[in-house]
């Protein structure tokens, strides 16, 4: 069904992309639940499902690029876009949310509860007496071992450079792509694409300088909010910067006008997202 006219939301034939993506999705989780109890065949279940998963999101953004770009879609499709894609930055946003919650809830909440701080004095003694209620902590009686904590002023205050610098970087091939300056639309998306993979690499660095010094998933309250947050931020981060990697190739294969961008410009909401949280991460992970 054509939408040159624009008088009509396109509706697709049938497709089988949603079948393939449900059976590879289901073989990854049923491959990880068996790895997590420990078969031995686990992983590679998951390899099967993951790969079943990549083929199914190259042929289905391929076929909608072909249509895209065949300008099957019209006023009504971006708006479905740009609505879709807000609702899943907000969702997004709530995830986060909930890691945020929870460090928040055991830093202001339960760790001075438990040091017995104000009216619960009598906590403090009834269930680990001599807890002191201190930010960061391995959990009474330092079950979580010995670590140290990671430094603001290192390696995180270095990926927050990088991060603002590559918000700035995307913003130019933004506003390149809006004056149909191909050129610079291609340097400004190349230098997101490097800023974006360089994040990544540090934070490696920094995750196995943290295991060094003891700093784990099992390192108490901290060591556990620091690597769920810092961990999915960074999954996140790759998932971006994979995008804009998918954006720059068709930049450079003639993709995109100044008035018809809409995959770029999600694109390029996303990697905002992640320079928002990344703010909120160095700010209340590492240096508060």
């Amino acid at each position: 069904m054509s939408n040159t006219a624009g008088n009509h939301y396109y509706v697709p034939n049938g497709t089988k992309w949603p079948f393939i993506g449900s059976v590879g999705l289901t073989t990854l989780i049923v491959g990880f639940i068996n790895l997590l109890n420990g078969s031995e065949n686990g992983k590679y279940v998951m390899i099967v499902g993951a790969l079943i998963l990549t083929y199914m999101l190259f042929g289905w953004f391929g076929q909608v690029i072909e249509e895209s770009e065949n300008s099957t879609y019209g006023a009504w499709e971006d708006k479905s876009f740009r609505l879709g894609m807000s609702w899943f930055i907000f969702s997004e946003v709530m995830f986060f949310a909930a890691f945020f919650g929870a460090l928040f809830y055991a830093r202001v909440l339960s760790v001075p509860w438990l040091g017995g701080a104000g009216d619960d004095a009598d906590t403090n003694r009834m269930l680990w007496e001599g807890f002191q209620a201190v930010w960061p902590t391995n959990g009474p009686g330092e079950l979580g071992g010995e670590y140290e904590v990671m430094a603001a002023w290192g390696l995180p205050a270095l990926n927050t450079l990088i991060l603002l610098t590559s918000g700035v970087t995307v913003t130019w091939a933004h506003h390149a792509l809006k004056k149909d300056n191909r050129k610079h639309l291609i340097i400004g998306l190349a230098l997101t694409v490097a800023l974006g993979f360089l994040f990544v690499f540090l934070q490696a660095i920094e995750y196995k300088e943290a295991y060094h010094t003891g700093l784990t998933l099992g390192s108490g309250i901290y060591g556990s909010t620091f690597f769920m947050l810092t961990g999915f931020h960074g999954l996140h981060v790759t998932l971006g910067a994979i995008m804009l990697t998918v954006m720059l190739v068709r930049s450079m294969r003639g993709h995109f006008t100044s008035k018809n961008h809409f995959a770029f410009e999600a694109a390029a909401w996303y990697w905002h997202f992640v320079d928002v949280v990344w703010l909120g991460l160095f700010i209340f992970v590492y240096w508060l």
